[in-house]
């Protein structure tokens, strides 16, 4: 017996890192717990988000007759869609590209009364995340020493 179910939207327009904020948020949280902080943050972002929770609850309750109260959301990803391209008027009769990035959203929640459930913030990542800066140290420059002149000595 499947214990998932998803909800796919696809063509949304907005760009996939814009979603990727709400998205990272409500990961591996329970189905109440997701809605109502869709509803509270301000992003463009959180209402076709919410449309998706909502409609793979409906898929649950549906299809396998789970409850609400049992639903978490065991997977969401926001992948790039296709990029709509258009022109814009400009001076002296000259054209601008315009590029409206869209995204395609999956969000799939598992029951876990069915069977065991494994928590995301368990699992282990093998290697280290790519978004990571190096460990930089500030040097404190004191431009008022007369040792170096100070940098208003400069020309």
């Amino acid at each position: 017996m499947k214990t998932e179910v998803y909800a796919l939207g696809q063509h949304i327009s907005m760009s996939a890192h814009k979603a990727r904020r709400v998205i990272d948020q409500i990961r591996g949280r329970s189905y109440e717990e997701t809605l109502m902080i869709l509803e509270l943050m301000p992003y463009r972002a959180c209402y076709p988000i919410f449309k998706l929770v909502y409609s793979a609850a409906a898929n649950a309750s549906f299809n396998m007759g789970s409850n609400e109260a049992n639903l978490v959301i065991s997977k969401a990803e926001v992948n790039e869609g296709t990029i709509v391209k258009r022109l814009k008027p400009r001076a002296r009769g000259r054209s601008f590209a315009i590029q409206k990035p869209t995204c395609h959203i999956t969000i799939v929640m598992k029951d876990i009364s069915l069977g065991g459930y494994i928590d995301t913030d368990s699992i282990k990542w093998s290697q280290k995340p790519k978004w990571k800066k190096k460990d930089r140290t500030m040097s404190y420059y004191d431009m008022y020493s007369n040792s170096n002149g100070g940098t208003w000595d400069k020309k």
